[in-house]
């Protein structure tokens, strides 16, 4: 809408106005006064429809993840698959597209997680911490 407001005033500048010759009983030609009243109606609710749904979204997301939610695609690396990954990395003779093909991971994955080596990176670490705290949670 934004975008459609700077077009207009930009051809307006240049003398050229806007005129809808087809809708919805929306005559709009924004080189009258009515015209240009019209146009800046629409655009003003356009603007506070926009609004309400950025503000009712926030406010889903919000609620969903006071109940616990997470949006966003489930990560394909879990703490098993790490452990798993981990181990059969430490092994020099293993192949790492052999081990996340196995795992059911991309290459870029597991090395996002564990170095050649079989060595955890800050990326499995945290992944590894927030699984004990979870366990100390339920413990409590």
């Amino acid at each position: 809408m934004k975008h459609l407001i700077n077009t207009v005033q930009d051809l307006g500048n240049q003398d050229i106005g806007l005129k809808v010759l087809a809708g919805a009983g929306a005559q709009i030609d924004t080189t009258t006064a009515n015209g240009r009243l019209i146009f800046g109606i629409f655009a003003a609710l356009a603007e506070f429809e926009s609004e309400l749904i950025k503000e009712r979204t926030k406010a889903g997301l919000a609620a969903a993840r006071a109940r616990g939610r997470m949006g966003g695609r489930p990560r394909k690396m879990t703490t098993e698959t790490l452990k798993m990954a981990m181990a059969a990395m430490a092994d020099p003779k293993s192949n790492a597209s052999n081990v996340a093909k196995t795992l059911g991971i991309t290459t870029t994955t597991l090395y996002d997680y564990v170095n050649g080596d079989g060595s955890v990176k800050e990326k499995g670490q945290r992944l590894l911490d927030k699984n004990t705290n979870d366990v100390i949670s339920l413990i409590e």
